[in-house]
């Protein structure tokens, strides 16, 4: 019996000494590469494979230089790999999508390009907004909650810049608005992804919609994602 008590505390030893713990860096390399496939809704969510590859680089240089201490190499390596090729490709078809969504002969603007120039404060509308009146242009929002309750087949509505006002009970701003009015056989729903719109940009006074201040900014639309 005693031999055998001796033989395990000596297997024992020998595995305590055999072990290696596995790369804390290497594990979120791994799962930087599993979420990097969110690169494809955003160019800003490149944060997360930029941190994975971080990762795996510390990680590849830990395990190689410390290997009696440290495992993990492959999934170093695959994380790595996943956060590059992911990455690259989010961006790519971010790019074409960019490249791509504005239809012909409409301009691409912004919520920046509608708010108040800070070296002209008392000019209002500034005179970004001015210079797009009357023009085709081509903008993102969200869809403000309707009033009512309706979700679907709305015809007019008010676009806002963020999701905070579309769907958090946000107050926008006047320059944060635009009034949206759908043509033709055109319909929108209720929901907070984000929406493409098309048409004329008009600068006017508008009536009071949503318990909301009247609108400045209209849009007579007629494209909509």
């Amino acid at each position: 019996m005693s031999v055998d008590v001796q033989q395990d505390r000596e297997l024992t030893a020998d595995d305590y000494r055999q072990y290696r713990a596995l790369s804390s860096l290497a594990v979120i390399s791994l799962v930087a590469g599993v979420l990097s496939s969110l690169v494809f809704l955003d160019w800003m969510l490149a944060a997360i494979p930029m941190i994975g590859i971080v990762a795996g680089i510390l990680a590849l240089r830990q395990i190689r230089s410390s290997p009696e201490a440290y495992t993990g190499e492959l999934l170093a390596l695959l994380g790595t790999v996943l956060c590059a090729v992911l990455w690259t490709g989010g961006w790519s078809r971010l790019a074409y999508v960019r490249a791509t969504e504005v239809p012909p002969g409409y301009e691409r603007i912004s919520y920046d390009d509608l708010q108040l120039d800070p070296a002209q404060p008392m000019v209002f509308p500034p005179e970004k907004a001015q210079e797009l009146n009357g023009k085709k242009v081509f903008i993102k929002g969200f869809v403000y909650q309707p009033t009512g309750g309706q979700t679907t087949g709305i015809k007019r509505f008010i676009l806002v810049r963020d999701k905070g006002q579309c769907c958090f009970g946000g107050n926008p701003k006047i320059t944060d608005m635009i009034e949206v009015k759908l043509q033709g056989d055109l319909e929108a729903e209720f929901n907070m992804l984000p929406r493409k719109l098309a048409g004329t940009f008009r600068i006017a006074p508008g009536l009071s919609m949503h318990g909301l201040a009247g609108a400045l900014y209209h849009l007579d639309a007629d494209h909509l994602e």
